[in-house]
């Protein structure tokens, strides 16, 4: 196994409910890179016909996962284990975050896990005595219970802040500035149809106007197409009411 892939934590699922929140965990995972999933004594068995429609694509994660009896031997081989739990159940071990976690898990040497409880009830203290440390987040104290997968994308998510193969997405490339000379051609435009409504009125103030107009113009950084919206929107605002471009102006 590679050195990334090694660094990369195990996620086990203790005595999981239902297959369709199986599913959804390996989407969460997939999601944010992780792929090793375990799971200990499944109640519905496994493979589960339901896990596959809620994984939504994340087949590689439900094809390699494997079944443990017990939790013990689901973690045997790692040295670093971080029970998710709200509450300590009884036990007495150090509770970091998610983030707290991941950093660690990082820089530590040997396989890291983090281990989830049923949907039901969570992690028995049993489970939480072999952890070296519990993950918990701040969350409403009246209200603290997540869903299976609620709680495994927070661990992903906050992992995955450490993984290098993982790019942000992007909804558009971000495109540069106008070069000033577009920029300085909407201000114009802008200032002619200004001028004859006696915006920069008293002429004493008409410099300062402007300097303060332009001020506020340039902090958007408009890119070039930006620009070329607005000026098209001022031509528009120039005709006469019911006029089409080519007809004359007032």
């Amino acid at each position: 196994m590679s050195d990334a892939k090694n660094r990369q934590p195990v996620i086990v699922l203790v005595r999981p409910q239902l297959g369709e929140n199986i599913g959804k965990a390996a989407r969460a995972m997939l999601n944010f890179g992780l792929t090793e999933l375990r799971l200990v004594s499944p109640r519905d068995g496994w493979p589960n016909p339901s896990a596959g429609p809620a994984a939504a694509g994340a087949d590689v994660v439900l094809e390699k996962a494997q079944v443990f009896e017990t939790l013990a031997n689901a973690v045997s081989d790692c040295a670093h284990v971080y029970a998710t739990t709200v509450r300590k159940r009884g036990v007495s071990k150090p509770v970091v975050t998610p983030e707290q976690a991941a950093s660690a898990i990082k820089t530590a040497s040997g396989r890291s896990a983090f281990v989830f409880g049923p949907e039901r009830s969570g992690l028995e203290t049993e489970d939480v005595a072999l952890a070296r440390a519990i993950v918990t987040v701040p969350i409403n104290p009246e209200f603290g219970s997540l869903n299976l997968a609620q709680a495994v994308i927070l661990c992903a998510y906050e992992w995955s802040k450490h993984a290098a193969d993982l790019v942000q997405p992007t909804v558009e490339d971000i495109l540069p500035p106008a070069p000033q000379e577009e920029f300085d051609g909407m201000f114009d435009q802008l200032c002619a149809m200004l001028e004859p409504r006696g915006y920069f009125e008293p002429e004493a103030r008409a410099a300062t106007t402007k300097r303060t107009l332009r001020s506020v113009l340039t902090k958007p950084g408009w890119n070039h197409l930006e620009v070329r919206t607005l000026r098209g929107v001022l031509s528009v605002l120039r005709r006469r009411p019911g006029s089409k471009p080519g007809d004359p102006r007032d």
